[in-house]
C-alpha cells in the first residue's frame, strides 16, 4: 500500500497538468471538425468540442486504469495515467502508466495487457452506438469536404443495426460522440498490434511464449510495411515507432508458469477485439463527392 501512495504522490502533479492539458487540446479539436460546417457562437464551438473531449478522454482513462487495476492486483508499482496532448489534427497521442516493478508472470502479464483495450472497448462502445444514433445520413454521392474516417468490422455492424446503412451506402456525417468513440477504438487496435511491448504484444506472449511472440512481432511489422504502400502511409510512423520501442519483449520473472484458462480465454476475446475494429485506412482527405 505504501509504494501504491508513493507512485501516486510522486506523479499527482504532472498528471493532473498533462490531463488538462490534453481536454483543452482535444476540445480544440473535435470543435474544429465541425466549424466550417456550421459555426454559429463560441458556446457552439465549446459544446461541440467537449462532446468530443470528454467521450475521448474517458475512454483512454478507462483504458489506462484497466492497466492500472491489473497491476495493483498483483501488487506492482504503478503510476497514475499520463495523457499526451498533441496539435491539431489530433489531439492527443493518448495516455500511458509506468510499471516500476517486475511482471511476476504470464498470467499476470495478460491481465495487464488485455485489462486495458478491453475496459476501454467496453467503454467506446455504447458510446459509439449513441454516437451513431444522433450521427447525419446524407446520399452517398452528396458533395462533402472534409476528412473521410476509415471503417472497421465493428464500425460497420454498428453502423447497420443502428442506421440500416453500411458505410459504404451513404455518407455519415459522424456526431462528435461517435467521432470520439471512433478514436478511442482506433487506438485500442493501435494498442492491440502483436508487437514488441504493445498491449497486444504482452497479450501474444502470454498466450503463447517468447519465440512465437517474436516471430509474431517480425510478421506485424512487415504487414505494416506492406500496408504503408498499399493503403496508409501513416502505417510507416507506426512501424518506425514501434522500433524504436523495441521489438523484443522481457520475460517475466517467472516465464514457466503456465497461463490459466480464465487468462485464455481473455487473450482470445482480446484477439478477436483487435480483430474487428482495425481499420486498414485509417483516415483520408474526400475528393468532394465522397
Amino acid at each position: 500500500m505504501g509504494n501504491w501512495k508513493s507512485a501516486i504522490k510522486n506523479s499527482y502533479w504532472t498528471n493532473i497538468v498533462l490531463f488538462l492539458l490534453t481536454i483543452i487540446t482535444t476540445t480544440i479539436v473535435g470543435a474544429l471538425f465541425y466549424v466550417d460546417q456550421r459555426f454559429t457562437s463560441w458556446s457552439w464551438f465549446l459544446i461541440n468540442g467537449l462532446q468530443f473531449s470528454g467521450p475521448l478522454m474517458t475512454i483512454l482513462f478507462i483504458h489506462e486504469m484497466g492497466h492500472f487495476l491489473a497491476g495493483r492486483k498483483y501488487h506492482l508499482e504503478v503510476t497514475l495515467p499520463y495523457f499526451i496532448p498533441a496539435i491539431p489534427p489530433l489531439g492527443t497521442f493518448g495516455a500511458f502508466i509506468k510499471i516500476r516493478s517486475a511482471i511476476p508472470h504470464r498470467p499476470a502479464l495478460m491481465r495487464i495487457g488485455a485489462f486495458g483495450p478491453l475496459f476501454g472497448a467496453i467503454t467506446a462502445i455504447p458510446l459509439l452506438i449513441f454516437g451513431i444514433a444522433h450521427s447525419q445520413i446524407l446520399p452517398k454521392m452528396t458533395e462533402f469536404q472534409g476528412l473521410n474516417f476509415g471503417s472497421s468490422i465493428l464500425m460497420e455492424s454498428v453502423s447497420y443495426a443502428v442506421l440500416g446503412h453500411f458505410t459504404t451506402d451513404a455518407t455519415i456525417i459522424l456526431h462528435p460522440t461517435a467521432m470520439a468513440a471512433w478514436f478511442g477504438l482506433f487506438v485500442t487496435s493501435m494498442n492491440l498490434l502483436p508487437m514488441g511491448q504493445l498491449d497486444g504484444g504482452h497479450i501474444i506472449y502470454a498466450l503463447f511464449g517468447p519465440r512465437i511472440a517474436k516471430v509474431v512481432s517480425a510478421v506485424t511489422l512487415a504487414a505494416l510495411v506492406f500496408m504503408g504502400f498499399a493503403f496508409w502511409n501513416g502505417w510507416f510512423v507506426f512501424g518506425v515507432l514501434i522500433l524504436f520501442l523495441g521489438m523484443n519483449h522481457p520475460a517475466p520473472m517467472n516465464s514457466q508458469t503456465r497461463l490459466d484458462q480464465v487468462g485464455i480465454i481473455i487473450g482470445i476475446i482480446a484477439v478477436l477485439l483487435f480483430i474487428v475494429t482495425f481499420t486498414p485506412i485509417p483516415i483520408a482527405p474526400t475528393d468532394g463527392s465522397n
